[in-house]
């Protein structure tokens, strides 16, 4: 397992490096620069501000894209995401620090929402299928999958914030505010759990060693706790390394829906300011996410199913 897990992250380095390349000149390549909604900015402030983020030599000439990317990747090396363009006086190694919490604590209540939802929906559909019991659940998983949070977002605040006035309508500063963005970014995954349950559940249900089981007397309880759940669960776990890095990254839109101060505000801020440095840290970030995130996912699977190896 040890040499399973170190080759593995021997792995995501020539990976991160084929992203932050390619990311890099696509970002270049986009029209526009991070200095050019900058209001009564003469000429000699613009020199001075591209010759601090390297993109001109010491005598004002343009510098290499080739050679700016060299620079980026041996500040990356030691760990250093450079400056903020957008936040002159703070890097993105602390933007990340500072807002990237606030992310995963909402990444956190949604997935909690997702697997207290989607799991027993999906063990309910997959006891009695084609029947009042499956057709209910899979009704509900089939809409939460077709309706996109930035349509639900917008009608929980209509309802519950501007009508009703339970909560607020945006903020992240006590544990209501929590509630809204988290249902938001929660169904929807919700729903993909609970179709994938009902599957797993269904194959392994089918399986001559359930019947065993049943005709020994055990209850239908202990069938589905010590049998079936365990083997049912497998594509779930799989599931679960895309649908958290899903989780952090798909909440771009959830936290400009409900003004939260995450890195995907960030992110989506630093896209629109053409802030190079933060866009590029933040895309190697999640991509590291998403590999580690496969990885605990990977090991867990063969935890659960002693027929899949390391490899």
């Amino acid at each position: 397992m040890l040499r399973f897990i170190v080759g593995r992250l021997l792995q995501m380095i020539p990976v991160l490096l084929i992203i932050a390349t390619l990311t890099f000149f696509m970002i270049r390549l986009a029209p526009g620069g991070p200095f050019d909604a900058e209001k009564s900015v003469s000429p000699e402030i613009r020199k001075n501000l591209e010759r601090y983020y390297h993109m001109v030599n010491a005598d004002g000439t343009p510098r290499s894209l080739w050679l700016q990317l060299g620079d980026y990747l041996r500040n990356l090396a030691r760990g250093d995401l450079g400056p903020s363009s957008k936040y002159s006086s703070r890097t993105v190694n602390e933007l990340i620090a500072e807002s990237f919490p606030i992310s995963a604590e909402l990444a956190f209540w949604s997935l909690l929402l997702a697997l207290a939802l989607g799991l027993p929906a999906g063990i309910i559909a997959s006891l009695r299928p084609n029947s009042p019991s499956d057709y209910i659940p899979s009704s509900f998983a089939m809409a939460g999958i077709s309706v996109p949070n930035f349509v639900i977002g917008p009608l929980l605040v209509l309802f519950f914030a501007l009508k009703l006035q339970w909560v607020r309508v945006a903020g992240w500063d006590d544990w209501i505010d929590r509630i809204l963005p988290s249902i938001t970014l929660g169904l929807l995954y919700a729903a993909y759990l609970a179709r994938l349950t009902r599957g797993g559940m269904l194959e392994i249900l089918s399986q001559d060693f359930i019947r065993t089981a049943r005709a020994k007397g055990a209850s239908s309880l202990r069938v589905i706790l010590k049998h079936a759940l365990r083997g049912g669960l497998v594509p779930v776990v799989s599931y679960l390394g895309p649908a958290v890095a899903g989780l952090v990254t798909g909440s771009f839109v959830v936290e400009s829906i409900f003004q939260i101060p995450g890195l995907g505000r960030y992110f989506v801020n630093a896209a629109f300011n053409r802030d190079y440095t933060m866009v590029l840290g933040a895309v190697l970030f999640y991509a590291a996410l998403i590999v580690l995130f496969n990885l605990v996912v990977d090991v867990v699977l063969v935890w659960m199913d002693p027929k899949q190896k390391f490899a």
